[in-house]
């Protein structure tokens, strides 16, 4: 978050607040920062609901408020009003009315997304490779492919969203892989295998973070993190149901003489069609434009609704109407975006934070087979797992935004995964107990996953609505790079008990932590450099760096960044 001008308050205030002087002459009175209960189970008896909760901001002090005034064409100008008051009554209001009218339907297409992406786990429980005479390295293969494809096609959908908006784009997307994703239901072998696989991954590229900056229009920073928590258990709820329903579909082998693993691509990908076309009309292109044929002539929120709701955002963070939402990024904004070194820490983690629990991932349901586990027991037995993740995903989110730390918090999932990566590797697989063998891929899948977490982080520390828009892409991709050299670490020759594999995932893993704290060394004296320079200005310097600087986002010294 930016740190803002101060004005009669000594300059010794840490750098991370965000404290403003208000002229009680001229400006209504404000919310107390101090006031705010993040979460409803820190808001105790004595809490005030109708105390002010409108938070003082650079929009506050009218020689601050010219340098970060919304610019002209801004979607949502006309509801930008400064002199805006609101009690936290009204502010918990809305933000439960965003959850029901945006957050709910984000979850459901990303459920429709998950859905596409998981019924190859299940397919794999029903001979999918014999009937396609596909090898494990011919998996690994499309797993690659997939990713490689998805990872190519998320800064260009990116992109293609930022200039149609994501309320057009989203829908387009899920309606054409949905055509892609059922005509599974007619692979041949190899070759059609690793095509369906390609063509998923480049219309299924960028959905996530294009999502991300769609919801980023209707949050707060601490609120987005916790919904992205809740975004992904919604993908992990989306494997429970996708294996409840191969459970089910794929009893249907023998039906019109079709595999059971056909008519799971087949009907699914008519789940994810209706959502599609149900999303032209559920996504508003933005806080103030929901009226529509389908949503009502007068919209989901009333005048004063759209007015707190986009004041109380652009208070935390005025860099949130620095382009349209339907502006595209000129080549030249997505080479700035790109060098940005100061996110590049950011894209690391991104690239290696999952590799240790991909691959026991990717190969649970047909290990369970290889166990002799029938099919039906296998897809059950790929649920624990799941339901453990949602709970410390939670929980790692939450305990990131009430600690206020960000890096050590995301680190604890790599803590979680070592003791089961050192019983892989020490252990006489060959001989142990199923069970055991299951109990401890279970434990180690359930870590709790910092994806949100750090999608978030990425998110602030980015600091302009171009930046974000990249960065969010970038970070991504580096995900599915990390996806691709995590589908490539068990191999036909290290099977069944993948020792090689597990070596190289423990490595992996240390590397990590060391990689979290250089990290956190580093966001620290970035900040340590910003505050030396900063505090060493006068008033008067301070307004003049505002007013000429050519600095911008998170290269502005009044900026610091989250760690």
């Amino acid at each position: 978050m930016a740190t803002v001008l101060v004005h009669n308050i000594s300059d010794k205030n840490p750098a991370t607040e965000s404290t403003i002087s208000l002229d009680s002459d001229s400006i209504l009175p404000l919310g107390v920062p101090k006031e705010e209960k993040r979460f409803w189970f820190q808001r105790t008896k004595d809490f005030d609901s109708n105390a002010v909760a409108t938070q003082p901001s650079v929009f506050d002090d009218p020689k601050t408020a010219e340098q970060y005034k919304p610019r002209d064409d801004w979607e949502n100008l006309h509801r930008f009003d400064p002199k805006a008051r609101w009690t936290w009554a009204e502010e918990y209001a809305v933000v439960r009315k965003i959850d029901w009218r945006i957050m709910i339907w984000a979850c459901i297409m990303f459920m429709a997304l998950e859905l596409d992406r998981a019924n190859l786990t299940q397919a794999l429980t029903d001979n999918f490779l014999n009937d396609l005479n596909l090898t494990t390295n011919d998996y690994n293969l499309g797993n690659t492919v997939f990713k490689l494809s998805f990872l190519v096609a998320e800064l260009p959908s990116q992109l293609v969203s930022k200039w149609m908006g994501p309320d057009r784009w989203i829908p387009s997307q899920m309606c054409l892989w949905s055509i892609v994703a059922g005509g599974q239901f007619w692979l041949s072998g190899r070759t059609s295998f690793l095509a369906t696989r390609a063509l998923l991954g480049v219309l299924q590229g960028g959905f996530i973070p294009d999502v991300i900056l769609y919801l980023s229009y209707f949050y707060k920073h601490h609120e987005l993190s916790i919904r992205l928590g809740f975004f992904w258990t919604m993908m992990s709820v989306a494997d429970i149901l996708s294996a409840l329903l191969g459970a089910g579909l794929l009893h249907m082998r023998g039906v019109l003489d079709y595999s059971g693993w056909r008519w799971l691509f087949l009907l699914e990908a008519l789940v994810t069609l209706i959502v599609g076309i149900f999303s032209f009309v559920l996504m508003p292109a933005g806080p103030s434009h929901t009226a529509s044929w389908f949503r009502g002539k007068n919209g989901w929120f009333t005048f004063r609704e759209e007015t707190i709701i986009v004041n109380r955002v652009l208070r935390e963070d005025p860099s949130k109407s620095g382009m349209h939402n339907r502006q595209p990024i000129t080549p030249r904004l997505l080479w700035k975006c790109l060098k940005d070194y100061d996110l590049w820490p950011l894209y690391i983690i991104g690239l290696t934070f999952q590799i240790p629990a991909v691959p026991e991932q990717q190969y649970l349901t047909l290990s369970l087979r290889q166990m002799k586990f029938d099919t039906f027991t296998s897809n059950l037995l790929s649920i624990p797992w799941t339901v453990i993740h949602i709970f410390t995903m939670l929980a790692n989110t939450y305990a990131a935004e009430i600690f206020r730390e960000t890096t050590f918090v995301a680190m604890i999932g790599q803590f979680w995964i070592l003791p089961f990566l050192i019983y892989l590797n020490v252990a006489n697989t060959a001989s142990a107990s199923r069970w055991v063998i299951w109990a401890v891929t279970t434990l180690l899948l359930g870590y709790p996953n910092a994806h949100p977490v750090q999608v978030g982080w990425n998110s602030r520390n980015s600091n302009t609505v171009r930046s974000r828009t990249v960065s969010a892409a970038c970070y991504n991709m580096f995900c599915q790079a990390g996806g691709i050299i995590a589908s490539n670490i068990y191999r036909a020759d290290d099977a069944p008990l993948y020792r090689r594999g597990n070596k190289q995932l423990l490595a992996i893993l240390i590397m990590n932590m060391v990689l979290y704290c250089l990290t956190k060394v580093y966001y620290v004296l970035r900040n340590r450099s910003r505050d030396r320079k900063w505090n060493a200005m006068t008033a008067e310097e301070k307004l003049h760096y505002l007013a000429t600087t050519t600095d911008e986002g998170n290269k502005r010294l009044d900026f610091r960044f989250q760690h």
